[in-house]
């Protein structure tokens, strides 16, 4: 992975890989600079999943994902490596011309992607409190290619960026002012998946993109982002990536007074209430059985108390998804196009027809059999709100906007939100 003239625009034969880092996985996507326009499929791509765990594997184009050994000492060094490897292998004499990291959080300072040096680097390493699941592992990964292969450019790319339009009355957090002058703030997230839809919608649904607009960003993470002009207006993760919705392992939104019962009186410390609402809460923790909606609905028919939480637990993901789509509506002033995507949003079919069924009110229909195909669009012809199910593509932005960096032979875009 030995870059040469490093700092020339990506031209015809180069590729850009593309590196997804969360707590225990690394996606990783390479991307052929020469086509134009870029390509949404890549070259290339995979997974390392389970890193830290007993049982890590390893996935590519064409190939299942099958156990991989890791260092145990060093486990994500050691994926990083074997990624590098498979790079390598298939390059082919071409030059791999930057890579783009998703980085989930940019602060107050980066509303745009960025070049990334050891300043940058530090900068980032501060909002590591703001994201403790995803921001140190793309911060490993960029310091371990920064050390051994300075040349090699790397461009941050940010969920948080995409969010930059949001109005100052969703930003502002209603806490004493100066909270707001030193930094709490709203920020939102899943911002690479939102700016992928602000163009895959356009494209499927035209003008109707151009309006009254919500997607749903349903996998482990969720959110929703309430779009006008194809500009994020609302969203409803805020400061941090646990707030809004209820999701695989983290609570969303909860009352302030409750964590304060569980440090004061049941005398939680402050890493078990973090323990707490970032790894046992969601739908793991309501259901006692998984984070996954396809495992916990195959429970809802138990007898007992194992069906009674399993049935709890999916009506009260779904509510919290339908109730802040009423709340992003309300904000817009109506709603006339809803998206699915991610991989409860994408894949789950029975989801998508709960929440669409207590959506009614706002005259959402559903075409069961389109629903059941995950097509295009399911809602049914007298939906007053279209309903439709578009696949993310956060691998395909992230190299884009890198490549569109690079494009303007400047090392650095760093832009302050106020």
């Amino acid at each position: 992975m030995s870059p040469r003239h490093a700092d020339r625009y990506p031209t015809r034969g180069e590729l850009v890989l593309v590196l997804n880092c969360g707590s225990s996985s690394i996606k990783f996507a390479l991307f052929d600079v020469g086509q134009s326009p870029l390509p949404r499929m890549p070259a290339w791509n995979g997974k390392v999943q389970g890193i830290g765990g007993p049982s890590p594997t390893y996935g590519q184009t064409g190939i299942e994902p099958a156990p991989v050994a890791l260092d145990a000492d060093h486990p994500y060094r050691s994926a990083l490596r074997r990624i590098r490897e498979g790079v390598a292998e298939r390059l082919g004499g071409r030059r791999l011309a930057a890579v783009a990291h998703r980085v989930v959080h940019g602060g107050n300072r980066y509303a745009a992607p960025v070049r990334i040096d050891a300043r940058v680097l530090g900068d980032l390493e501060g909002y590591t409190p703001l994201a403790p699941l995803h921001q140190p592992f793309a911060l490993e990964a960029i310091g371990i290619l920064l050390r051994e292969n300075p040349a090699l450019p790397q461009v941050a790319c940010f969920d948080t960026a995409f969010h930059h339009t949001l109005p100052q009355v969703e930003q502002v957090l209603p806490l004493p002012f100066d909270a707001w002058q030193r930094g709490l703030r709203r920020y939102g997230f899943h911002g690479l998946s939102y700016e992928y839809m602000a163009t895959a919608l356009a494209e499927r649904h035209g003008a109707l993109a151009q309006g009254r607009c919500v997607v749903a960003h349903l996998g482990s993470g969720a959110s929703l982002c309430a779009m006008q002009g194809l500009r994020s207006v609302a969203t409803t993760m805020g400061f941090s990536a646990l707030d809004g919705l209820m999701m695989g392992t983290r609570t969303g939104a909860i009352d302030p007074g409750a964590l304060l019962y569980l440090m004061e009186i049941e005398k939680l410390s402050l890493a078990e209430v973090g323990d707490v609402l970032y790894h046992r809460s969601g739908l793991l923790g309501v259901s006692g059985i998984s984070s996954e909606p396809r495992a916990i609905v195959r429970h809802e028919d138990d007898a007992g108390e194992a069906g009674e939480r399993a049935r709890l637990a999916l009506a009260l993901y779904v509510r919290r998804i339908v109730r802040e789509i009423g709340a992003m509506a309300a904000v817009l002033g109506g709603l006339e196009l809803l998206a699915f995507t991610a991989g409860v949003g994408e894949h789950s079919v029975f989801i998508r027809e709960r929440v669409c069924r207590d959506l009614a009110f706002l005259g959402v229909a559903l075409d069961p059999a389109a629903n059941a195909a995950h097509a295009p669009v399911i809602s049914a012809s007298g939906s007053r709100v279209r309903v439709g199910v578009e696949p993310t593509n956060e691998e395909w932005v992230a190299a884009r906007d890198a490549i569109a960096l690079l494009a303007q032979g400047t090392h650095r875009t760093a832009q302050s939100r106020s």
